[in-house]
C-alpha cells in the first residue's frame, strides 16, 4: 500500500519525464539499463546525469556489457569525466563462452526514493517518436512512486556488488509522501534459469476469470505457460495474445515462435499482431493484476537475463493497461482460428533450430548452476 503508478504509453512522454526527474534530483541516482546507444536520447541522459554530478547527485549506473556495445567511447569519458560511477554487467571474457549469455536485461531508473520508473525502453534512439518518427519501437514504461522503490533499490544493489565486488555507496530512501490505495510486488529473475517471473504469470493466467492479455515482443513461452492460456480460454476467459508482426529485429524469432500459433488457436485464444511498427511492449493484464517490466515472460529470458518486473493489484491501474491494450489491438492484424496462421519453411526450420538452441541453453544453465 502507498504505492502510486502511471502506465506511459508515449516515447516522447517518458522520456520527458525520466530526464525530467533526473534534473530535479537532489540526493542519489541509480540507471540500470540493458540496451545503451550513443545517440540524440544517450546524449540527453549522459548530459542530465553530468549536471546531476556536478550538483553533488550521486550518480551510479550499470549497463549490460553486450547491450551498451553501441556505446562509444565519448560517452563513456563524458560519464566519466563528469563524475558519474559506472559499471558493466557482465563483460565477455575468452574461456567462458556460455556466461556470455548471461545478461542484465532490467531497465530500472530510481531518483532519491521519490520516484522511479521501470519498463521495456532503453537508453537509445530507436525509441523515440523525434528521432525516428515512422519507424520507432512502441514500447511502455511504469512510472511508480511508494515502498515499492525499496524493493527496487535493494535489486539494483545487488546487482552492483555482482558487478563491481563493493557495496553501493546510497542507502535507500523511504519518500515522506505516501499516495493511497495501489498495492504492488516486485517480482525478478536473476538468471541461471531463474523461474520466479514465469511462475507469477502462469498462476495469474491460471486464476484468471474475466481476461488474461499478454503483450511481448518475442514469443517462446514454457509449455506451462501455454497450457494455462489454452485452459483459460477454453473455459470462456478473454485470452489475447498481443506480438508484434512484421516489424522486429528477431525475425526469426518471430518466424520460430508462430509454430504455437495453431494450438493456441484452436483452443480459442486471440492473437494480434501489431502491424505499424516493433512492439517491443512486456505487458500483462490478468482481471485487475497487471505485470510490466523487462521480462517477454520467454524462456529464453528465464534461462539467461536478468530481468525484473512491477506487479500491481489495482482496478484503477488495471484500466490504465486495459486502454493501452485496447489501443494496440486496434491498430494489429488479428487471429482467431487456426486456418488463418500461414505457415512458411522458414517457421518450421527456425522452429527446429530454436528447440536445439534451448535444449542446449537448458544444459548449460544446468552446469553453470552447479
Amino acid at each position: 500500500m502507498g504505492n502510486r503508478f502511471a502506465l506511459i504509453s508515449d516515447g516522447r512522454e517518458y522520456f520527458t519525464r525520466m530526464l525530467s526527474a533526473i534534473d530535479a534530483s537532489h540526493d542519489y541516482v541509480l540507471a540500470e539499463f540493458y540496451l545503451v546507444e550513443s545517440g540524440v536520447i544517450a546524449d540527453a541522459f549522459i548530459a542530465a546525469f553530468v549536471r546531476a554530478s556536478a550538483r553533488g547527485v550521486r550518480v551510479r549506473a550499470i549497463f549490460d556489457a553486450l547491450g551498451a556495445r553501441g556505446m562509444n567511447d565519448r560517452d563513456r569519458d563524458r560519464l566519466r569525466d563528469g563524475g558519474v560511477e559506472f559499471a558493466f554487467y557482465n563483460v565477455p571474457r575468452w574461456g567462458a563462452f556460455a556466461s556470455v549469455f548471461l545478461r542484465d536485461h532490467r531497465k530500472l531508473l530510481i531518483v532519491d526514493g521519490a520516484v522511479g520508473f521501470t519498463g521495456g525502453a532503453g537508453i537509445t534512439d530507436v525509441f523515440s517518436p523525434d528521432v525516428h518518427p515512422e519507424s520507432y519501437w512502441r514500447d511502455c514504461m511504469l512510472e511508480m512512486a511508494g515502498p515499492v522503490l525499496i524493493d527496487w533499490h535493494a535489486l539494483f544493489r545487488a546487482t552492483w556488488r555482482r558487478c563491481l565486488h563493493r557495496e553501493l555507496d546510497v542507502e535507500s530512501r523511504q519518500s515522506e509522501i505516501l499516495h493511497p490505495g495501489e498495492s504492488g510486488r516486485v517480482v525478478a529473475n536473476a538468471g541461471h534459469g531463474g523461474q520466479d517471473i514465469g511462475r507469477s504469470i502462469v498462476k495469474r493466467v491460471q486464476s484468471a476469470r474475466s481476461r488474461a492479455w499478454i503483450a511481448t515482443a518475442y514469443f517462446w513461452p514454457s509449455m506451462r505457460l501455454r497450457r494455462a492460456l489454452r485452459r483459460a480460454a477454453r473455459r470462456g476467459t478473454d485470452v489475447r495474445l498481443v506480438l508484434t508482426g512484421r516489424y522486429t529485429d528477431a525475425p526469426l524469432v518471430r518466424s520460430a515462435g508462430r509454430r504455437f500459433f495453431v494450438r493456441l488457436l484452436a483452443n480459442g485464444v486471440v492473437i494480434y499482431e501489431y502491424r505499424q511498427r516493433f512492439l517491443h511492449c512486456k505487458l500483462a493484464l490478468c482481471d485487475d493484476w497487471a505485470s510490466i517490466g523487462s521480462s517477454n515472460f520467454d524462456r529464453w529470458g528465464a534461462l539467461w537475463n536478468l530481468d525484473a518486473n512491477q506487479e500491481i493489484e489495482s482496478p484503477v491501474f488495471a484500466a490504465q493497461v486495459e486502454a493501452t491494450f485496447e489501443q494496440i489491438c486496434q491498430q494489429s492484424s488479428v487471429l482467431r482460428h487456426p486456418r488463418e496462421v500461414e505457415h512458411r519453411w522458414s517457421d518450421h526450420l527456425w522452429w527446429q533450430v530454436a528447440r536445439a538452441v534451448f535444449a542446449w541453453s537448458t544444459r548449460t544453465v544446468s552446469r553453470l548452476r552447479r
